[in-house]
């Protein structure tokens, strides 16, 4: 892949997420993905990410906007900043309760790409920050 062709990936994997359209959104994935979540464990695979993307659309509503995305010229890594506009829709498990919080969050990702699909995904966003904003 090149520059533009990874771009266009990250892009259409972002758009997936905001239509919540899953088999899309997963289709752009190796099947040994790694999954480095924020803050927290790193997972191995379509299967792991699935069960931890259903974990986040039953606690949380978001739309990922004003987003930017680069990419190497040859086209293996990419990153993308992003504003997380979200509703906390329940309880995730070691997290204040939720009861409907809307937040705004500045967030990024750092994507390796492999046989045109994506092969790592690392997020980060500032915790203690969402915790502030869910927690009034």
């Amino acid at each position: 892949m090149n520059q533009q062709e990874t771009i266009t990936l990250i892009k259409n994997y972002y758009e997936a997420f905001n239509k919540v359209d899953m088999d899309t959104f997963l289709n752009l994935l190796t099947d040994d993905v790694i999954h480095d979540i924020n803050q927290g464990k790193r997972d191995i695979g379509k299967d792991a990410f699935t069960q931890f993307m259903a974990s986040m659309n039953s606690n949380y509503k978001e739309q990922l906007v004003d987003m930017i995305i680069m990419a190497t010229v040859d086209g293996k890594r990419a990153a993308a900043e992003f504003i997380v506009v979200g509703e906390y829709l329940k309880t995730d498990k070691g997290l204040p309760e939720a009861n409907g919080q809307k937040y705004q969050l500045p967030a990024g990702a750092f994507f390796e790409i492999r046989d045109n699909k994506i092969a790592r995904i690392t997020n980060y966003y500032n915790l203690q920050d969402w915790i502030a904003q869910v927690s009034v």
